[in-house]
């Protein structure tokens, strides 16, 4: 028999929650390939057999919280069978031996009839699309639904009657006129309120603002844009790559906003690991893109891209979201012209970029114009950071944006 365990997460993550169980009892498995989907306070993890066999027992259900080194399932190798234990019977008989039952392959298949075996992602497809999993023939071999399953289905002609009811985890109706759901909230969104809440009890947080304006790096890209993806595989310009220089110039600059409080020690980082925050229907997480100092425009643009890609397919690994040293958050994608975002984490700071607004500009004393703006905010410790630092921060990714040739240098 193999156990399967939870493996080591990462240092400060010391048990997940089942989230999904790939195989169920009876289903047989192969060396290598994923059984089940653990949710970390930070990641979806899959965890695969160490053996090939038969599944004899699963210790726990979707939805338990396991610690790192429990085992959480049992896979008999090489056609064993599982050991079914029989009470002993009141009798002067000799004991038996204990009884094993095998499973002959038409039971195995008789019973995974009663289960759909699909990935994570293509369940959550299948809900938005209204497809019933049933329905479906998956092209892997061994019958698990993927995305592009689900796709192909939805392009295939369905009677409405096959049509899934959406399903609702628990209504409470104490009052029939002010219904209400109500839903279990997942580990992911349980972790971020309690982070959140610590780091708004923990820190002396407050928040400073300036504006942009965005007119030469806007009309920078626009003429450079074409070339620039041309260049570099494919790979877009965006504003991303140009905040990111600013603000890895700006930390160079006050070294302080690169820190973070140990104890009673202050501890200076020396390098540039900045986490952008990502949206996912789970919440936001904070994907590391290493060495910026050292990359270029296109190699930040690209590392973006790729987390974010990730992310979104819940394919990020620990390794992708540990160790930033400063955050930077763009609200503007959904809107907002100006907030105040919450550290992230142990992080002395966070910079907010938001919408850009085309607004009226004094030029001088005489000249209006309307002008491409933008709000940017600096939420920082205030026990690491004094405000003049935090002013003069703001002034440096403003002055930078507006001057963006002055980036090649910083560069």
């Amino acid at each position: 028999m193999a156990e399967i365990r939870v493996p080591e997460l990462a240092e400060s993550i010391t048990e997940g929650t089942i989230s999904t169980w790939f195989k169920q009892v009876g289903d047989t498995v192969e060396k290598g390939e994923n059984i089940v989907e653990l949710e970390t306070d930070k990641v979806n993890v899959e965890v695969i057999s160490e053996a090939t066999g038969t599944v004899v027992e699963l210790k726990a259900a979707e939805g338990d919280t396991v610690e790192v080194g429990a085992v959480i399932a049992v896979v008999s190798e090489n056609g064993e069978a599982p050991v079914k234990s029989e009470a002993p019977k009141q009798s002067q008989e000799a004991p038996k031996k204990e009884e094993v039952k095998v499973e002959s392959k038409e039971e195995q298949e008789k019973a995974s009839d009663f289960r759909i075996v699909a990935t994570p992602s293509a369940r959550k497809l299948a809900r938005e699309k209204g497809i019933d999993l049933k329905t479906i023939n998956p092209r892997d071999p061994r019958g698990l639904i993927r995305s592009f399953d689900v796709d192909n289905a939805a392009n295939q002609p369905v009677q409405k009657q096959n049509a899934p009811q959406p399903v609702i985890e628990k209504v409470v109706n104490e009052n029939p006129s002010k219904p209400v759901i109500r839903e279990k909230m997942s580990r992911r969104r349980k972790t971020i309120a309690n982070k959140l809440l610590e780091v708004s009890q923990n820190t002396a947080m407050l928040t400073t603002f300036n504006e942009v304006d965005m007119s030469k790096v806007m009309d920078l890209r626009k003429r450079k844009k074409d070339k620039f993806q041309e260049d570099h595989n494919g790979t877009r310009l965006g504003f991303m790559s140009f905040f990111t220089k600013a603000v890895v110039a700006a930390l160079k600059k006050y070294p302080a906003v690169n820190a973070e409080i140990d104890g009673d020690d202050l501890i200076l980082k020396q390098f540039y690991d900045i986490g952008v925050a990502v949206s996912t229907e789970e919440g936001l997480v904070v994907p590391v893109v290493r060495d910026c100092d050292k990359k270029n425009f296109a190699e930040i643009e690209a590392s973006i891209f790729d987390l974010a890609v990730k992310a979104r397919d819940k394919k990020l690994g620990l390794d992708d979201m540990m160790g930033g040293s400063f955050t930077i958050t763009n609200g503007g994608v959904f809107g907002s012209l100006m907030s105040t975002p919450i550290i992230n984490g142990t992080q002395a700071a966070i910079l907010g970029m938001h919408s850009i607004v085309t607004r009226p500009i004094a030029i001088d004393k005489e000249r209006m114009e309307n002008r491409p703006m933008m709000y940017i905010a600096l939420s920082y410790d205030h026990r690491i950071i004094d405000g003049k630092e935090a002013v003069g921060f703001l002034k440096t990714i403003k002055e930078l944006i507006e001057n963006p040739e002055d980036l090649l240098l910083e560069s």
